[in-house]
């Protein structure tokens, strides 16, 4: 007998499977990531066609099949469609996405990685915050959720601004990190230390991060 189960996820990754399939990835707060097929999806007019794409939020219906899962309904509450139209904020929540698919273990506990990448693709919607201090909080928050937080860079005398905006990133709860904005400088020294951070710890080249970087030289120049 099939098992079903309902998760509460987001959709962080989707590959075409056969004709008419999609083989979906969900980070759920409480099985961690979850891959399922979508039998269907690519089918104009399947119920679940709009509902396995990238960014969406919601709850998933699976039922457990012999050697995978399932995915049989999906609710949907946030599409997160602003994404459609800015593209740089789809750029920088598809890195989120990506680095969260990076750390995520499947039958894990995954309920502030998934309670970060939503609040931080919220943050990317906001026009009255900088992607790039949006980028820096996430990549922060990841490492000190993960335990893998290191403490202020000991490279060069950074700002006691630039400290304590560490700081707080690290000891803040969630729901509390998009509260502040800082000064250019500041915004320059924490890029340098989410820089270090990445370089260190991560230990494969994420792909959307060199469109990330295009952009922002941009910015810069």
């Amino acid at each position: 007998m099939m098992e079903q189960t309902t998760v509460k996820g987001i959709v962080i990754k989707r590959n075409p499977v056969s004709e008419y399939d999609q083989l979906v990835t969900i980070l759920t707060a409480d099985r961690g990531k979850i891959t399922a097929f979508a039998k269907g999806a690519r089918r104009p007019g399947n119920h679940l066609s709009g509902a396995v794409e990238p960014f969406c939020f919601g709850e998933f219906k699976l039922y457990t099949g012999r050697t995978s899962y399932n995915i049989q309904e999906a609710v949907i509450s946030n599409f997160f469609e602003s994404f459609r139209q800015d593209l740089d904020g789809a750029m920088y929540g598809t890195y989120f996405m990506e680095l969260a698919d990076y750390y995520a273990r499947e039958n894990n506990d995954e309920y502030n990685l998934l309670k970060l990448l939503y609040q931080s693709l919220r943050a990317l919607e906001n026009a009255a915050f900088d992607n790039r201090l949006v980028r820096c909080i996430y990549e922060i928050k990841t490492l000190q959720i993960e335990g893998e937080f290191p403490g202020i860079p000991t490279d060069r005398v950074y700002e006691n601004s630039t400290k304590y905006a560490v700081d707080f990133i690290a000891g803040t709860k969630i729901e509390k990190l998009y509260t502040f904005k800082v000064t250019d400088e500041v915004l320059l020294e924490l890029m340098h230390i989410a820089d270090i951070y990445r370089k260190h710890f991560i230990d494969r080249k994420i792909k959307s991060m060199e469109m990330i970087e295009m952009i922002e030289k941009g910015q810069l120049s």
